[in-house]
């Protein structure tokens, strides 16, 4: 199968979650992860949660998430075949483990600047399977207005926007000039380790181009009470 064939696959899935939300997504896995669907299934977190549909509310929320995750990569790998299973599994585990957790995350708000929204769909479809809610942006300014009018709880951006060749640190270097602390990760095409250094001393997470460790370092961002102090 081929990354267009899985691509259009999730498309197709998309359309049914309203009223075929597990049977679609089962077919996905059994198809994007059938030589280790077992170990896949494995990776993914066990959970305790007591109350009644809870625990089955979760799970549901760790395979939508691992669905789209899962088109994500192999979207940025341009081969079914490159996506790791087992790293897509563990990050969602990873994401949500336990109630706590799952409640942290609820209706966090991101911004998400990016003159191509489109391109990071399957990406924000898995973590809003986990509960964040995203708002959009195209420019820079778009953004600058958006975070007069409210505030978020993490800022995604990605690096070039015409005719802005940094328009990623551009933004995040007003932000942090006005006194504005939130949490910023760059989401572009390097996670070379001197890119990595280089955001960082602008004042950001980081920056990756891998779907699997952005919605680490976000997930993991949106659930620390002490991020805010970056």
């Amino acid at each position: 199968m081929t990354a267009d064939q899985v691509i259009r696959l999730i498309d197709a899935i998309a359309g049914l979650l309203a009223v075929l939300v597990w049977p679609a997504l089962l077919v996905f896995l059994a198809i994007r992860f059938r030589s280790s669907l077992a170990d896949f299934l494995g990776h993914l977190g066990e959970f305790s949660f007591k109350a009644p549909g809870l625990e089955a509310s979760a799970r549901r929320q760790q395979v939508e998430a691992a669905a789209a995750l899962g088109a994500a990569a192999a979207s940025q790998a341009g081969s079914p075949g490159d996506a790791d299973p087992a790293a897509v599994a563990d990050t969602v585990a990873a994401a949500l483990p336990d109630a706590r957790s799952q409640r942290r995350l609820r209706d966090k708000l991101v911004l998400w600047v990016d003159d191509h929204p489109g391109n990071n769909r399957y990406e924000r479809q898995a973590m809003e399977a986990l509960g964040v809610r995203f708002a959009l942006s195209t420019s820079t300014e778009d953004a600058l207005e958006q975070l007069k009018r409210q505030s978020f709880d993490l800022i995604i951006s990605d690096m070039s926007r015409p005719p802005d060749d940094r328009a990623g640190y551009t933004l995040l270097d007003t932000l942090r000039s006005r006194g504005d602390r939130t949490p910023y990760m760059i989401y572009a095409s390097s996670r070379s380790p001197e890119h990595v250094q280089e955001a960082r001393k602008h004042g950001a997470l980081g920056c990756t181009n891998s779907p699997e460790e952005l919605t680490r370092v976000v997930t993991q961002a949106l659930g620390s009470s002490a991020v805010r102090s970056l």
